[in-house]
């Protein structure tokens, strides 16, 4: 799949993805099978679509991933594995992520989705977490984009928790898609009144 593909299949899954999030609550694995429910409606293929997908950076380039692979002990160093919870391939990756494939998951990924969600009793989805998220999607873009690859990070907040209580500020909302927007990262948010789904990397977040 090429980016225009990979942007048109997400774009078409969003409002499904929403209604569905709305719909039904659960945690955090609920709404990530409900993207890859949506994103297989809207035309990915079976075979270029995995959940939590093993994958493995030898010798990372960016400052993230080099500092958390130093925090590991001495013994396990030199690389760091990143599971994204969902990842769309080329048609080359020939339907096999399995762990003993890293190289080639790492080599045929063209997009890599994190997914927050609103899930906690009594405690308010927060922005740390949230752009820790960010920044991991784009130190991994980046590391793809050394070895020659090119990866679409895509940071999807479900916030649809029916206490207000318990999803996010407008302001923290606006500040995490500044965020993302600042390191090139898309951005879909969802909550029970507001679908915002920047796609196009630089422009303003608009709610629907």
């Amino acid at each position: 799949m090429e980016l225009d593909e990979v942007k048109r299949i997400i774009r078409s899954a969003w409002p499904v993805i929403v209604e569905e999030c709305r719909a039904v609550l659960g945690g955090e694995l609920h709404y990530q099978a409900v993207v890859y429910h949506g994103l297989r409606q809207a035309g990915c293929p079976r075979t270029q679509i995995g959940m939590n997908v093993k994958q493995l950076i030898l010798d990372p380039v960016t400052d993230l991933f080099r500092g958390w692979d130093a925090k590991k002990h001495a013994d396990f160093q030199g690389g760091f594995e990143p599971i994204p919870d969902v990842v769309l391939f080329d048609a080359a990756i020939g339907a096999d992520w399995r762990r003993r494939n890293c190289e080639n998951t790492l080599r045929h990924m063209v997009c890599a989705i994190e997914v927050k969600a609103s899930e906690r009793a009594k405690s308010r989805l927060g922005t740390a977490e949230i752009r820790r998220d960010i920044a991991k999607l784009a130190a991994h873009r980046d590391e793809v984009t050394h070895r020659g690859g090119a990866m679409y990070p895509v940071m999807m907040v479900i916030d649809v928790a029916p206490d207000a209580a318990e999803r996010m500020r407008e302001q923290a909302v606006a500040e995490c898609a500044g965020l993302a927007a600042a390191e090139g990262v898309a951005w879909l948010y969802a909550s029970p009144s507001a679908e915002q789904c920047v796609l196009d990397i630089g422009k303003t977040p608009i709610a629907a």
